[in-house]
């Protein structure tokens, strides 16, 4: 069976994402994009699922309408969503894709969809700053 790590790291290259940091005991990938907005987005690699995160901001001071923004926001993404981590620290954006049958178009798009919210939402989530 065709190592899934290696794999997904082999997508990113084909797609010209590079890779600045590398945990391969963890099996998990720091990239960037720069020019599609994308910085420090980590994909790890969790048999039997691969995870894509992103932090977009801290969760500011003030959030009584910002929760209630994040879940309309969230009704619009393509893929994935927009999360809060558990310490109620960030704001991140997170996707999930199975990892068993995992193509370069699935990765692909998860990617592209977190290019497309930063684009159309990154703006507004910034005003709650």
């Amino acid at each position: 069976m065709e190592d899934k790590f290696t794999l997904v790291k082999e997508f990113l290259n084909d797609m010209e994402i590079s890779i600045v940091g590398e945990d391969e005991a963890e099996e998990l990938v720091i990239v960037e994009d720069e020019e599609n907005g994308i910085k420090n987005l980590v994909i790890d690699c969790e048999a039997p699922i691969v995870v894509l995160e992103q932090v977009i901001m801290k969760v500011p001071e003030k959030t009584e309408t910002l929760y209630k923004r994040l879940l309309q926001l969230n009704r619009e993404l393509v893929h994935g969503a927009f999360v809060v981590d558990e310490t109620e620290t960030y704001i991140i954006f997170r996707d999930t894709l199975q990892l068993e049958n995992l193509d370069r178009n699935e990765l692909e798009g998860s990617i592209h969809a977190l290019t497309l919210a930063l684009s159309e939402y990154g703006s507004e989530l910034l005003e709650y700053v």
